[in-house]
């Protein structure tokens, strides 16, 4: 790692874990630990840097601490930039923290950083038409029940009510998302799909919800993006996958909804940037 780069920070203030005094500890920690903020970036008042930004201001390391889906925004336009990415956990799931640190606090994660224990390494990510994954990718109507959790983060109670009415609806009664390359799982399809980088493939899990009490445990799951809890196949891992239904595919990407067409390819990639990984994570690049 170069000292002699500076040190940027990114924190989203819309977080639903944000607050002030979190993002005041963690640039005390980082100066205690010699790697003090030259800037701090608040999304979304502040704009958030691409490459250039990066280049121009000679930074050599770059913190986030914010949740899954600014993570990807901010990581997938940054590709190609020589510096080095430390993520922290400052959303509300940070599986893509996880990844590199399982659950160590930031403040554990910046004392790695000072003692010199953190890994240079890359990830590899699942690509599709409608954007990359750094974590997952949930496709078909289950992936609705995003759009439940962006209404409980806003506290808008009647948003909660109808897109929850809307998640179950699609959930139940939407157009299942069937593997068709490889033939894999129920021919009818699943009413989700989860595809998530497991070293160089591609696993893929299928998600069904075929009583009552699972579709309980599955939305409740979703919800979480816990997706563990929720009755499934696994389906094995792949080099590449297409998905394949009547309508077009409702996609949670990181945690973001988006649609992609009626037939959705995926295929593992390498993220062309470094992060910074704590020992026994991941290796180097």
């Amino acid at each position: 790692m170069d000292g002699a780069r500076n040190h940027w920070l990114i924190v989203n203030s819309a977080s639903g874990s944000h607050s002030d005094a979190a993002v005041a500890a963690l640039s005390e920690a980082l100066a205690e630990a010699g790697r003090p903020p030259a800037r701090t970036i608040t999304l979304p008042d502040d704009q958030a840097p691409d490459r250039a930004a990066l280049e121009a201001g000679n930074v050599g390391l770059l913190s986030i601490f914010t949740g899954d889906g600014t993570a990807n925004a901010v990581v997938t336009g940054l590709y190609g930039w020589d510096g080095q990415i430390l993520m922290l956990p400052g959303g509300t799931q940070n599986l893509l923290a996880k990844a590199f640190h399982g659950d160590a606090t930031a403040n554990e994660i910046v004392a790695a950083l000072a003692a010199g224990q953190l890994i240079p390494c890359r990830r590899d990510i699942v690509r599709s038409s409608q954007g990359d994954a750094l974590c997952e990718i949930l496709a078909g109507p289950g992936a609705h029940w995003s759009d439940v959790r962006e209404a409980m983060r806003e506290g808008d109670v009647g948003g909660v009510a109808t897109t929850l009415s809307q998640a179950i609806g699609q959930t139940t009664g939407g157009g299942p998302v069937r593997v068709v390359e490889p033939a894999l799982g129920k021919e009818e399809g699943y009413p989700a799909v989860r595809l998530y980088p497991e070293g160089p493939a591609i696993a893929v899990d299928g998600y069904y919800a075929d009583t009552l009490g699972e579709v309980a445990q599955q939305g409740l799951a979703l919800l979480r993006r816990d997706f563990r809890e929720g009755p499934h196949d696994e389906l094995g891992r792949h080099a590449a996958v297409v998905c394949q239904a009547d309508e077009p595919i409702a996609l949670m990407i990181d945690g973001e909804r988006r649609t992609g067409g009626p037939q959705e390819r995926f295929t593992i990639e390498q993220c062309p940037v470094v992060f910074l990984a704590s020992p026994g994570h991941f290796g180097p690049p």
